[in-house]
């Protein structure tokens, strides 16, 4: 009777997460209306600042028309303002009813607030009273203005973009993951490839620019050639070491039970590895994202780099800022779906790693 009672009866370690989300509970339920308000607030004081203060300078303030409705720039900011608002509203309503995410979504509430009124600072300073440097500093109202004038040439630049590096950086990916691979298992391949690795992966992707325009025959396959040397690298080189810091135990239990070398690379090594080839993925992601923008900047038809060169031509810097703003979001939206993706595949790690 008493070992039944004590199966039955909760751990320490289950008792301490029982408080520990009792507690996280209680405490994000009374705040939460707080943290709601505080997110939403900076960005309602960025519209109400663009629509009381007054434009001071002389400024032309056109009107255009998308698909026949008018628009002006600080319109567009506003409307901008205001869907940014309905998103944060509907995660924080979303987040009301899983603990987990109401702690989150309060705890990164005083950061957003403070977003909030930086905008409604730079908007005041850049746009209504032109104090900051002009037209090297322009407002966010006057930087969204670029969509309004030639939003169908920045889709069709980013689009060249997306192109180009999802053709490079997957790529990468397949050359990177393979010599990591080779390199880690066989000791001959490590011998003859790995000093090569060492000696090309320093040099600057952009280093290599010269040669892949003589070499390859288009301005797009060299790019690509680009990125993938640049992504190549970083990856490679974790996935050997996470291939080569395999136990060895791990590959004795699988040879006793009879499996063979492919089993033994592919079920055994590679997943051990998988935390450094994301890890690998992860940093070469942000190189190869930078060699993009470069090689668009250097010789490409298209593409955001491309882009900036164009408008900084004409000194339309609101122009270059439109573009690294698409860049930013852009980057955001690829490092999100990696994560994602690594969270899928590493689902085994939760609760066992540091979040």
């Amino acid at each position: 009777m008493y070992d039944l009672v004590k199966l039955q009866s909760p751990t320490s370690s289950e008792l301490k997460v029982k408080q520990q989300y009792g507690k996280l509970k209680t405490v994000s339920a009374q705040n939460w209306s707080t943290n709601f308000v505080l997110t939403l607030a900076g960005f309602a004081v960025a519209i109400a600042a663009n629509i009381l203060v007054k434009q001071v300078a002389n400024v032309e303030i056109k009107t255009y028309f998308v698909a026949g409705i008018p628009f002006t720039f600080n319109l567009l900011y506003r409307l901008v303002l205001v869907v940014i608002i309905l998103i944060y509203a509907g995660m924080g309503i979303f987040s009301y009813f899983d603990p987990v995410r109401r702690e989150k979504f309060s705890r990164q509430a005083p950061f957003r607030f403070a977003m909030g009124l930086a905008i409604t600072a730079w908007d005041i300073l850049g746009t209504k009273l032109l104090l900051l440097p002009q037209p090297f500093f322009p407002g966010p109202a006057k930087i969204l203005e670029s969509f309004l004038i030639e939003g169908d040439f920045i889709l069709q630049n980013t689009l060249y973009s997306i192109k180009l590096f999802l053709a490079g950086f997957t790529l990468g990916v397949v050359f990177g993951v393979g010599t990591g691979i080779l390199i880690g298992w066989f000791p001959k391949v490590y011998y003859w490839v790995y000093p090569i690795l060492k000696i090309t992966g320093v040099i600057p992707a952009v280093a290599w620019m010269p040669f892949a325009l003589t070499l390859f025959p288009s301005p797009f396959s060299a790019a690509v050639f680009l990125i993938v040397i640049c992504a190549w690298f970083s990856i490679a080189a974790l996935t050997a070491q996470g291939i080569q810091s395999t136990p060895k135990y791990q590959f004795e239990v699988a040879r006793t039970l009879g499996a063979k070398t492919p089993f033994l690379i592919f079920h055994v090594a590679v997943p051990q590895a998988m935390p450094q080839i994301f890890t690998g993925i992860s940093n070469a992601n942000g190189f190869a994202f930078t060699t993009l923008v470069m090689a668009e900047m250097m010789g490409q038809p298209g593409g955001l780099g491309y882009y900036i060169n164009l408008s900084k031509v004409w000194s339309a810097y609101y122009k270059v800022f439109a573009s690294i703003l698409v860049m930013a979001l852009l980057f955001s939206l690829i490092m999100k779906i990696l994560g994602l993706i690594q969270a899928n595949v590493l689902r085994w790690q939760k609760g066992w790693v540091k979040e």
